[in-house]
C-alpha cells in the first residue's frame, strides 16, 4: 500500500510563496509520474501540475505557468510544489497523486492511483 502525505501548507498574503512537499512510502517511488492537484470549496478537483518519473517532463496548469514549479527528489522519494506570487483565486486544498503504472504525465485525475489527504492552502488579500 502506498502512502503519500503532504506537508507546507498554510497562510500566506497574496504575493508570498509556499513550498509544497509530499513524501511516499515504499521502494518504487521513481518509477512512477507524480501530480500535484488542487480543490477548492464547491469546485471539481483541478490540475495543477505534472512531473515525470525522472523529471525531465513537467506540464503545468496555463494559469500557474511561471508562477509555479514542480520538481522531486527521488532519492527522497518526495515531490515539490514551488508556488510563488500566490493569488486569491489560488486558494485550495493541494493534493497529490501517483499516476497509474506506465503511464506519463497527465492531467485526469483518473490516471492517477493513490492519493494523499491534501494541504490547505489560503491566500489572504
Amino acid at each position: 500500500q502506498v502512502q503519500l502525505v503532504e506537508s507546507g501548507g498554510g497562510l500566506v498574503q497574496a504575493g508570498g510563496s509556499l513550498r509544497l512537499s509530499c513524501t511516499a512510502s515504499g521502494r518504487t517511488f521513481s518509477d512512477y509520474a507524480m501530480g500535484w492537484f488542487r480543490q477548492a470549496p464547491g469546485k471539481e478537483r483541478e490540475f495543477v501540475a505534472a512531473i515525470s518519473w525522472g523529471g525531465g517532463t513537467k506540464t503545468y496548469l496555463d494559469s500557474v505557468k511561471g508562477r509555479f514549479t514542480i520538481s522531486r527528489d527521488n532519492a527522497k522519494n518526495t515531490v515539490f510544489l514551488q508556488m510563488n506570487n500566490l493569488k486569491i483565486e489560488d486558494m485550495a486544498v493541494y493534493l497529490c497523486a501517483r499516476a497509474r503504472q506506465g503511464y506519463g504525465v497527465r492531467r485526469a485525475p483518473t490516471d492517477y492511483d493513490y492519493w494523499g489527504q491534501g494541504t490547505q492552502v489560503t491566500v489572504s488579500s
